[in-house]
Formats: structure tokens, C-alpha cells, sequence
């Protein structure tokens, strides 16, 4: 049985489609936040999950947060780390203390639009597809080996909010089945740093794209 921890700071909606994907072999042994009034806390709670907070604003900088956030995970011995929405930036030795345990989602089709603000960047940039990626975390911003990703069109009249859902509605499909394969062993790095997902059928790309106007 794998021991999961999850991050979060806020809502947690993927930290919720985690949960209801009942991952067979995983157990969520614990749902973490920065902030006390992270709307996700209680839905963990309701689940039997147990919740703690880090509050980030108690400590005088982010390398004394980041050691205690570290020890509050690591009393539950976990395998895997999620960050789920989890909105502060980790300093090089947290993220080197779980190197290879560390996952993350982000919504864009990194390498593109790391960073914040991807679906107006995105927007502004006019490009045809936009997306979710899901992650290992280095030291490098948004920059780790990418294990699944997701598309969705960007169409005409779109604004940021419509495209966040579109994009968010993906989140929810491809990060509880990258934890999946974390659990199942399935993830390998190859010799250039590329994440493999062992088996036979493991589509590590999805595209949702509406049917084409041929007239």
C-alpha cells in the first residue's frame, strides 16, 4: 500500500478528484495546507482523511516553512508527495528531499506558459490548443519531467474563465491517473531525463477537440 500526502491552499478540486478516483494500492494518509481557510480541508475531513496546517505566514522565511511543511509530511512516511493547487513556491532542498516522489499539475502545455496567469498568456499568445500538464518537480519553475498532458482547443470566443474550465475539467482526468501509474510502479525516467509509463496502451496524451465544420 502506497502512502500519499497532498498539498493544497485552496479549493483542492484536484485534490477531491483524487480521492473519488479510489486508487486501488494508495492510501491518502494525510491532506496538508498552508492556509486554514482552504475550502479543501473539510472535504478531506469528511473523508476520513486527516488535514493539518502549515500556516506559511507563521514563519519568518520560506526555507524555515519549507523544513517545517517537510516534517509535517514526513510523519507519514510518504511515497508519493501531490501538490494539488498547493500556491507557495518550494525552496532546492525540499524539492531535492522528495526528488522523484514530488508530482505536480499545471494548467498549460508546459514547456509552454510556465509560471502564472497561463490561460490569459494563452489567450494573448492566440494560440489553437491549451491544456494541463502533469509534472515531476525540479529545482527548474515548472520544469520537470512531464508524465501526462492533456489538450483543449482554444475557440473564438473564449475568455479566461471559460478556458479554465475547459482546462480544468482535464486536471481532474489526467492527475488522478498519473498518480494511478506512480502507484502501480509504472514510472520510469529513460536515460535523457523522459518519463516512460510501462504497459502496453498508456496514452500519455490526450486531445478533445470539437468535430470540424467541413462546409
Amino acid at each position: 500500500m502506497k502512502s500519499v500526502v497532498i498539498l493544497i491552499s485552496g479549493r483542492g478540486s484536484n485534490m477531491e478528484a483524487i480521492v473519488r478516483a479510489r486508487i486501488s494500492g494508495m492510501r491518502i494518509a494525510a491532506v496538508i495546507s498552508n492556509r486554514d481557510d482552504a475550502a479543501g480541508l473539510a472535504f478531506a475531513a469528511a473523508q476520513g482523511i486527516k488535514t493539518a496546517v502549515i500556516p506559511h505566514k507563521g514563519y519568518a522565511n520560506r526555507a524555515q516553512f519549507d523544513v517545517a511543511l517537510r516534517d509535517a509530511i514526513d510523519t507519514h512516511a510518504p511515497d508519493l508527495v501531490v501538490l494539488a493547487g498547493f500556491m507557495r513556491v518550494l525552496g532546492d532542498d525540499f524539492v531535492r528531499h522528495y526528488a522523484g516522489r514530488l508530482l505536480n499539475i499545471h494548467p498549460s502545455l508546459l514547456p509552454a506558459f510556465p509560471g502564472l496567469h497561463t490561460h490569459r498568456r494563452a489567450l494573448e499568445a492566440g494560440v489553437k490548443l491549451h491544456g494541463a500538464t502533469v509534472h515531476f518537480v525540479t529545482a527548474e519553475l515548472d520544469g520537470g519531467p512531464i508524465v501526462i498532458q492533456a489538450a483543449v482547443p482554444v475557440l473564438p470566443d473564449d475568455d479566461e474563465d471559460c478556458l479554465a474550465r475547459r482546462v480544468l475539467a482535464e486536471e481532474h482526468r489526467i492527475y488522478p491517473q498519473a498518480v494511478r501509474w506512480f502507484v502501480e510502479g509504472r514510472l520510469a525516467l529513460d536515460e535523457n531525463g523522459r518519463v516512460e509509463v510501462k504497459g502496453a496502451g498508456s496514452a500519455t496524451f490526450a486531445l478533445h477537440l470539437p468535430p470540424l465544420d467541413m462546409e
